[in-house]
């Protein structure tokens, strides 16, 4: 599978319960399809799956292919601190007819490269599905190193990693030493050098509420080749990405990010709480002045 494009790890809308939203979460899903973007995630960290249980996490997985059909690829995450529980999500990931796997280290346990090789493909065996490694050692507590790669690269539904580590020597690693495993850019605020080495694909919790935005970046490197025009777009979204990452609350701003593009998001599960009032002031300002200063660049250059 060859993966091109935006690719959005969509948000869990919630009512003021903490229950799941699912007529919210189906115009999410009708809101980032119709805005472009590539492909759609289900069961990443920005949607919330580590505070849901097995059975919330299959019903919205089911839920969220019925609504994509065959419209756009759907990633399903099997990340789990179980075994047996990541097996299950990849099965049946396979049995609702999900396209790909977002597989990424059990959490906490921290498992040596060998072990974390072979957790792998006893996924990978469970379903026989494309995937998209998920490289986040800030999360799960170890890297995807040289050994797990050379261990795992050699099954053919490897065709993609998600590097998130924000070690750009990872970047220049993957890009020279592991052609043969498409890089995605996971880290937003290295989107330009991950297409200047060659990534194709980009996975950003961010493009839930600013699709279009990040749809251009990833144009104007990946498609057009236009490094200067990237440049400028990268320049206007920084601001957005440091706001995003500030004191933990990169959930809450992409949640409430969505609200302020007119999507119901909901609070994010306890023990998350959402953004206060000057938090949302700050987030406010930035999401106008991204989209008006992307809108005049893509105007100036003509798309």
């Amino acid at each position: 599978m060859k993966f091109n494009g935006i690719y959005t790890p969509a948000i869990t809308p919630h009512g003021a319960d903490g229950s799941i939203d699912y007529d919210a979460l189906a115009r999410q899903i009708e809101y980032l399809i119709d805005a472009g973007v590539h492909g759609i995630i289900n069961g990443g960290s920005t949607g919330e799956y580590y505070a849901q249980s097995m059975e919330e996490r299959q019903k919205v997985a089911a839920f969220t292919k019925d609504v994509i059909a065959d419209r756009v690829p759907l990633i399903v995450g099997t990340i789990s601190v179980r075994f047996d529980e990541s097996i299950e999500m990849a099965e049946f990931a396979a049995k609702i007819g999900a396209d790909t796997l977002l597989v990424g280290t059990p959490p906490y346990s921290v498992p040596t490269e060998r072990e974390n090789a072979l957790n792998t493909l006893a996924i990978d065996r469970a379903a026989d599905l494309p995937i998209m490694l998920y490289n986040y050692p800030g999360r799960m507590g170890v890297s995807m190193g040289e050994e797990f790669l050379d261990r795992v690269g050699r099954s053919k539904n490897i065709c993609a990693i998600k590097e998130s580590s924000g070690d750009i020597n990872r970047v220049h690693l993957l890009a020279r030493d592991y052609p043969h495993i498409q890089m995605s850019c996971g880290m937003d605020d290295q989107a330009l050098e991950f297409f200047a080495w060659g990534a194709h694909s980009w996975v950003c919790a961010g493009s839930n509420f600013l699709p279009q935005e990040h749809i251009a970046l990833w144009r104007a490197c990946a498609v057009e080749g236009n490094f200067e025009k990237g440049r400028r777009i990268m320049s206007a979204m920084m601001p957005l990405m440091r706001v995003l990452e500030q004191g933990g609350k990169f959930i809450q701003c992409v949640k409430y990010g969505c609200e302020i593009m007119g999507n119901d998001a909901g609070p994010p599960r306890r023990p998350l709480k959402g953004l206060n009032k000057d938090d949302k002031r700050q987030l406010e300002q930035v999401v106008r002045v991204v989209k008006r200063t992307i809108a005049d660049i893509e105007s100036e250059t003509g798309k």
